[in-house]
């Protein structure tokens, strides 16, 4: 485990602009299943373009860029790993379950805040999950920007 402080950035919808640092509204996440809170950004802006870029669509309302700061989280280290870094959104609808799920439950068991992990499209980019997204551990640092995606 790693103590990691740091800045982070998150794409979020415009009329999320007043709970910039909310957990994912999601039921379920690459981290998280139903009861349990997760709140993801990158390293990277261009970590959070990529990260968002399988769920913008042409029509999308309009998007913002936050950045924040990690203070003293402490966080298990999963970058390099493929395992988990796969597509499990097909996984978890034939078996149920996703195999990324046994990571983070293993990092909550821990004591863990969160855990650091590739992306799967460009593994030199890291993104992270905090399972309690409490003002101890994060907070915005800047005022969020317009973002537009790039279809590149």
């Amino acid at each position: 485990m790693l103590e990691f402080s740091g800045p982070v950035w998150r794409i979020l919808f415009l009329s999320q602009i007043d709970a910039p640092l909310a957990p994912a509204q999601a039921p379920e996440g690459r981290f998280h299943y139903a009861g349990q809170r997760a709140l993801y950004a990158s390293l990277t802006a261009e970590g959070a373009g990529v990260a968002i870029r399988r769920y913008v669509s042409d029509g999308d309302p309009p998007r913002v860029l936050q950045r924040a700061r990690i203070i003293g989280s402490r966080l298990v280290d999963l970058r390099g790993r493929p395992d988990v870094s796969i597509v499990w959104q097909g996984i978890r609808d034939v078996q149920g379950r996703s195999p990324t799920w046994r990571f983070s439950d293993e990092a909550r068991a821990e004591g863990a805040d969160g855990v650091l992990y590739s992306s799967r499209s460009r593994p030199e980019l890291s993104h992270v999950v905090l399972f309690d997204p409490s003002p101890a551990l994060i907070r915005t640092d800047a005022a969020a920007t317009e973002w537009v995606p790039s279809y590149s």
